[in-house]
């Protein structure tokens, strides 16, 4: 079937990406929602003698939930490949809506003392847990029905479906900053998106359960016993911690322009809660253009080169960047300087999703995937906040996660250089 598929087809396949992505939308959604309302979220669970202990311990809870994510790639993912791609992706749904609903219930550290924050940590675990298996399970999805010489394309809309994700709860923040005073926010309001994620959680599962299986993973003679995965992941462990260096510079970049983005436009910059969120907004609307035609690149002209370009970019570029808008902290220079590494990000990570699907073996492509992207949002995304902020705190000077930004682009740039002259068949477009 190629790009001339009948329009039925051509409607089923636009049907199941909505359904896949679905539940990538939510998790995102619930992830992001911790760091923008970090500010609020240290004040209710986490009180402590200075605000930057306090968010330090918030962020520091925000990160515990990517710790889990590698354990969860790996249970997780060895279970999708195992029972399919549709049964596993209804658990990991699951899993995502228990730790939501227990931040959304937890009363505030005044009401129950080191329950509240105790709480808070095992629902940020459970929501690691789970997505550390749902970004791979959804990317393998879209590949396995990628119609020829378009997966770059197709893998796209999964990191798509995050920016929508972002650009809801940016717009929800945006509207609470002018419907509740601050102190409203503050003591509740900050509630309000969360419990939505929570309210459209019904209407997800509904779609998910009517995802059909991939025919790549019907098709296959001998589906893996959970053992056998765990055996064959750890053959190949070089493939594994490559893959993890090369989504280093997405998730860095990622959780960089969205998920800190306003809490460095508050605090370091002094910027407007409005402002701030109004950049997230317009980064989002910007990641979600640039990455098809990442994905569309990389099908024309191969996935290497675009990384590799992208990832040069990204080292000249970051720290300067942010160094200009550390001098000019204004409205403005803030979406400029964003919107060039939205760019960057967006390019990359549209070659980056496909590519990282091609390199593993197919018999654990779930597993391998998730641990591979896991393992560096943990050891790079998950702490970009904390990292950040000690960066500024400990060096004075504002730019510094740019410092961060080319130490992971740098670790993508030779992660690329080794995976591709190890496979001597060149991941050339489409297999």
């Amino acid at each position: 079937m190629h790009s001339s598929t009948s329009p039925t087809t051509q409607r089923a396949r636009i049907g199941a990406i909505l359904r896949v992505t679905s539940g990538n939308f939510l998790e995102q959604f619930d992830f992001f929602l911790f760091g923008f309302y970090a500010t609020y979220i240290a004040h209710t669970f986490f009180p402590a003698s200075s605000e930057f202990a306090s968010l330090m311990m918030t962020f520091a809870v925000f990160g515990a939930g990517f710790l889990m994510r590698p354990i969860g790639a790996i249970v997780l993912g060895a279970y999708i490949d195992k029972v399919g791609r549709r049964k596993g992706l209804i658990v990991t749904l699951s899993i995502m809506a228990t730790g939501t609903f227990l931040i959304v219930l937890v009363p505030s550290w005044q009401t129950i003392g080191l329950w509240a924050p105790l709480l808070v940590l095992v629902g940020r675990l459970l929501q690691g847990f789970s997505a550390g298996a749902e970004l791979g399970g959804v990317s393998v999805y879209l590949a396995e029905i990628a119609t020829p010489g378009r997966k770059g394309f197709y893998t796209s809309w999964q990191s798509g479906s995050q920016q929508v994700a972002i650009m809801v709860a940016a717009a929800m923040g945006f509207a609470l900053n002018a419907a509740l005073e601050q102190s409203e926010i503050a003591a509740w309001g900050w509630r309000i998106p969360f419990l939505f994620g929570c309210l459209i959680v019904p209407f997800i599962f509904v779609l998910r359960r009517k995802l059909a299986e991939t025919e790549e993973f019907n098709a296959r003679r001998h589906h893996m016993e959970m053992r056998e995965v765990f055996r064959t992941l750890l053959s190949n462990w070089p493939v594994v911690i490559a893959g993890m260096l090369m989504v280093a510079m997405t998730t860095t970049a990622f959780y960089l322009i969205t998920v800190y983005a306003p809490t460095f436009g508050k605090k370091v910059l002094m910027l407007s809660a409005s402002d701030s969120l109004l950049v997230t907004l317009l980064v989002a609307v910007s990641n979600f253009i640039w990455l098809p035609i990442g994905g569309a690149l990389s099908d024309r002209f191969g996935r290497k080169p675009v990384l590799v370009t992208m990832t040069l970019l990204a080292l000249a570029t970051a720290y300067p960047a942010l160094s200009l808008l550390a001098q000019t902290p204004t409205f403005a220079m803030m979406l400029s300087v964003l919107l060039w590494l939205s760019c960057l990000y967006g390019l990359y990570n549209g070659a980056m999703i496909p590519a990282l699907t091609e390199i593993m073996p197919a018999e654990v492509r779930v597993a391998g995937f998730s641990l591979a992207y896991s393992l560096a949002t943990a050891v790079f995304g998950g702490f970009t906040p904390v990292v950040s902020t000690a960066l500024i705190e400990y060096t004075g000077d504002k730019a510094s996660p740019g410092y961060w930004m080319s130490f992971a682009a740098l670790c993508a740039l030779l992660a690329t250089l080794y995976l591709y002259r190890r496979s001597a068949l060149a991941l050339q477009t489409a297999r």
